[in-house]
């Protein structure tokens, strides 16, 4: 979901949250958009998402993020939840091996139901646990480099890298809409190929991803 609009803020973008049950998606959540942890947070039941407005590259961006609502659990996440989804945070634990040997099943699903060019980065998120590390950096650096993903190691307890990680997806994403708004643009520039005002499609996009209304002089 991302889409122009003229008032309160420029790109409405939908990011989504994905990965094993208790990796610490709900924090995360709520460490970015309003700044707060809970230890004793349980399994998330319902529908959830929160947004928050920041600044990318000069211009007003809505983050509205998704998290899996408990789903995950039942393997029962629809191709709903990730309808109109711009951006993904893959998230695994650092302490716990199994979480993120199931990334590359998440990431199946994910390139199964999701855009094409979604962008993804993944998470591995408790990096306060170092101590207790189960998965070591540059296995997951690997691992992303392989899948061509973005990668941080994250922790919601300890605020590190949270706002990074949102401001990195956010950015890579205001970036192919930029790109692909400038091709439009550039042809419609071009006397005889779209009458003025005429709204194309810029890309490959599901939702409203990459359209905008083309009314350059």
């Amino acid at each position: 979901m991302a889409y122009k609009v003229d008032q309160e803020y420029d790109y409405l973008f939908k990011i989504v949250l994905i990965g094993d049950s208790g990796v610490g998606k709900s924090n995360i959540l709520s460490r970015f958009t309003r700044n707060e942890f809970c230890l004793e947070s349980k399994s998330t039941i319902g529908v959830e998402f929160a947004t928050r407005t920041l600044q990318v590259d000069g211009k007003t961006v809505k983050a509205q993020i998704w998290d899996t609502a408990g789903q995950e659990r039942y393997r029962a996440i629809t191709s709903a939840y990730y309808r109109g989804a711009v951006g993904a945070l893959l998230v695994y634990d650092i302490t716990k091996r199994r979480t993120f040997d199931n990334v590359q099943r998440w990431l199946r699903e994910l390139r199964d139901h999701a855009d094409s060019n979604i962008v993804i980065m993944l998470a591995g998120n408790k990096s306060d646990l170092n101590h207790l590390r189960a998965v070591s950096a540059e296995t997951a650096e690997a691992m992303a480099e392989r899948e061509n993903l973005s990668f941080l190691e994250t922790s919601a307890r300890e605020a590190f890298n949270i706002e990074n990680a949102f401001q990195k997806v956010l950015l890579d994403i205001y970036h192919i809409i930029s790109r692909k708004a400038l091709a439009a643009e550039e042809a419609a520039s071009n006397p005889g190929v779209l009458p003025h005002g005429t709204t194309i499609n810029v890309g490959n996009f599901s939702g409203n991803f990459g359209k905008r209304a083309c009314c350059s002089n």
